[in-house]
């Protein structure tokens, strides 16, 4: 017997439709009882999605179908079930139905729940294994995977009905609080085990070692993924700006908690990392200064004087100091001059700063262009003569040129990340408009000119997530040592936002009036981009890292 061929489920036309079948349990949305997903993380030896689809073309000598196609066949089989599932429920309530659990299976929430994850594939909202460029070295596991799947559903069903609400929240009275809805999409994040996904094995080890018996449970600690890994799942959230926060996924708190984690002490991590960790508090990071070019920490020029007597006390100016608006930042991590007669890269340290603490005032947000970011915000940061206890330098005096390198390493990757996924869907919306709206006797997308501008800046797109997925693989095989990957970052950090930036400004061309206004999410996706473009210097510091190693590997 070469097969069994069940009547209702195999089909005798494309075997990709009976691939796509086999998939199905990948693709079933989430959180229905009577027909339950893949549980996160997979059982060990259950394949993705993916892996799936390369098995049986391996073995079946087939080409992967083409992205549309696969979508096709993926809302076929949703499509297929949600049928035979109304027909369950048909029977069920004939009262023809043999299983006790039909009813529930068949019921018309359920019908509808799995209908509508066939309308999101048939959509491409819900990418299919042969709709990516990345190469399968650069791909995410299949732990990350699945994750991804959970991350993109969060994103759809519960962040992206709340965008409206984010934003009229930033444009109102009380704009400067935290946005409203933030604890109970955290709760849920929670509650799906989507939850500090940013934090590295090694790092979430050491906690662990750190902490003993106070350490939190692992599944509170993320997954402990790599940065590769972790790249595919920022990329997801960078789709809308404020979206990372709801996972504890933002900037500059995954940075912070980072410099804790690679570096503090047991007591830092009890007093200020574990708080971070919960998602009860946020955090600065005061290195940027008005007066000097910051992107060259050895010129740092905020003071830390040190009294002999257990105590350090702060005074400079910091400025780009995000996250210090929010009312619930409770910590400041802040770079400055412990030692001006060291050797240039030993002179800067890095003190933590308990808020609210005496001698720091917080002043004015920074704008972009006029856009200022809130409720996160950007600010002015003046340290005048504030005072800590020694114990809240971080790893020692002298180390703080070490620890903001290490720091920026995998935070100017996240943010790559975040930037491909502002890219990915401005070209999403663009194509869309392209596709709607009408001109000169036609849609614009029948207009040479705008499919030609599009496919620019998606091949730029696609160069800046290569570059930024090989980066991450570096700084995973460098044991996260961002010196040693600083050639492959710095590549990444110049390419992912001028790659972004391009896609933005594309949609916003073709959007007219409507892509400058607030009608649509790209004046923010824009503001944002701009912002991190700008962040840790242009991109000339960046380049001159890779011609420096270009012109020492130079032979004539």
């Amino acid at each position: 017997m070469l097969a069994i061929l069940d009547w209702e489920l195999a089909t005798a036309g494309p075997p990709f439709a009976d691939v796509a079948y086999l998939c199905l349990a990948h693709r079933l949305p989430p959180g229905v009882p009577a027909l339950p997903s893949l549980p996160l993380p997979l059982p060990a030896g259950v394949p993705t999605e993916a892996e799936i689809v390369r098995l049986y073309c391996d073995a079946s000598g087939r080409a992967p179908p083409p992205a549309p196609a696969w979508r096709f066949f993926v809302a076929l089989a949703l499509f297929r079930a949600a049928a035979i599932l109304a027909g369950v429920g048909a029977r069920a309530a004939a009262g023809n139905a043999a299983s006790a659990h039909a009813a529930a299976a068949g019921s018309p929430a359920v019908v509808a729940a799995v209908a509508a994850a066939g309308l999101r594939a048939l959509a491409g909202d819900e990418e299919g294994p042969a709709a990516t460029s990345v190469p399968p070295g650069l791909g995410p596991s299949p732990r990350a995977a699945a994750l991804l799947t959970h991350v993109n559903a969060f994103m759809e069903d519960r962040i992206a009905p709340l965008e409206a609400a984010a934003d009229a929240h930033a444009s109102s009275a009380v704009r400067w609080a935290p946005l409203p809805f933030m604890p109970a999409l955290t709760a849920a994040a929670k509650g799906a085990g989507l939850w500090n996904l940013w934090l590295p094995g090694e790092l979430r080890d050491r906690i662990v070692r750190e902490l003993g018996a106070d350490a939190p449970p692992l599944s509170f600690l993320g997954p402990g993924l790599s940065n590769l890994d972790y790249a595919h799942l920022a990329t997801a959230m960078g789709a809308i700006p404020w979206a990372s926060e709801a996972f504890n996924c933002s900037a500059p708190d995954t940075g912070n908690m980072e410099v804790l984690a690679r570096y503090g002490t047991g007591a830092q991590m009890r007093s200020w990392l574990l708080p971070l960790l919960a998602g009860e508090w946020r955090s600065a990071f005061g290195m940027t200064e008005p007066a000097v070019a910051s992107s060259d920490a050895t010129n740092i020029r905020a003071s830390i004087v040190d009294d002999g007597q257990g105590s350090l006390t702060l005074s400079g100016t910091k400025w780009w100091t995000s996250g210090a608006l929010d009312p619930r930042c409770r910590l400041l991590l802040a770079m400055g001059r412990s030692n001006p007669a060291a050797p240039a890269h030993k002179q800067q340290s890095i003190v933590a700063i308990p808020l609210p603490c005496p001698g720091v005032v917080v002043g004015r947000a920074l704008t972009v262009y006029g856009y200022d970011d809130a409720p996160h915000g950007h600010a002015v940061v003046d340290l005048r003569g504030a005072t800590v206890p020694s114990s809240n330098m971080i790893l020692g005096p002298g180390r703080g040129f070490e620890i903001a390198q290490g720091r920026l390493g995998p935070g100017r990757l996240h943010h790559c990340a975040r930037l491909l996924g502002a890219g990915d869907r401005a070209l999403s919306l663009a194509a869309a408009r392209a596709r709607a709206r009408v001109a000169f006797g036609g849609p614009l997308a029948a207009q040479s000119s705008v499919g030609q501008t599009l496919a620019r800046r998606r091949v730029a797109l696609e160069g800046a997530r290569l570059l930024t997925l090989h980066a991450a693989a570096s700084l995973d095989a460098a044991r996260g040592d961002a010196k040693a990957a600083r050639l492959e970052l710095a590549a990444a950090k110049v390419a992912a936002p001028a790659a972004a930036l391009a896609a933005i400004d594309a949609a916003v061309q073709l959007h007219g009036g409507a892509g400058v206004s607030g009608d649509t999410p790209l004046a923010r996706l824009w503001a944002g981009a701009r912002t991190l473009r700008l962040a840790d210097g242009p991109d000339e510091v960046h380049l001159a890292t890779i011609a420096k190693a270009e012109l020492r590997e130079a032979r004539l």
